[in-house]
């Protein structure tokens, strides 16, 4: 999957809804998010997604694609996501796994919020 590619599967995760984590999500993907329950699998993500509303926009700041073998991709990046007059800033990991021919999940993502000064 080329560089664009993998923005725009990053993209699409932030901005779509469940039927979009089930088809892109592994069932035993692990998440940590900076809400509870913190950390998450797959299933639990997927359940969290159908109940929240989604994002309207996402900017990836910064991404980094990292290959560090054949069949595996590993972003890090900066999120600028807003929703309505909500706007949220996190930076994120993601793992994919290559299952087949074009065929990727994410394993593993994460999202940690800037800390805010005292």
């Amino acid at each position: 999957m080329d560089d664009d590619r993998v923005r725009a599967f990053e993209e699409r995760l932030w901005l779509g809804g469940e039927e979009v984590y089930r088809q892109f999500v592994a069932r035993d993907c692990v998440m940590v998010v900076p809400q509870p329950p913190f950390v998450m699998g797959g299933e639990d993500a997927i359940a969290a997604v159908a109940d929240s509303p989604r994002w309207s926009e996402v900017e990836l700041r910064g991404l980094r694609i990292s290959r560090p073998r054949d069949g595996l991709i590993v972003l890090a990046y900066e999120a600028a996501a807003r929703r309505g007059d909500q706007a949220y800033r996190a930076y994120c990991t993601s793992t994919y796994l290559r299952l087949g021919p074009d065929e990727w999940r994410v394993v593993q993502h994460q999202q940690t919020v800037p800390p805010t000064a005292a």
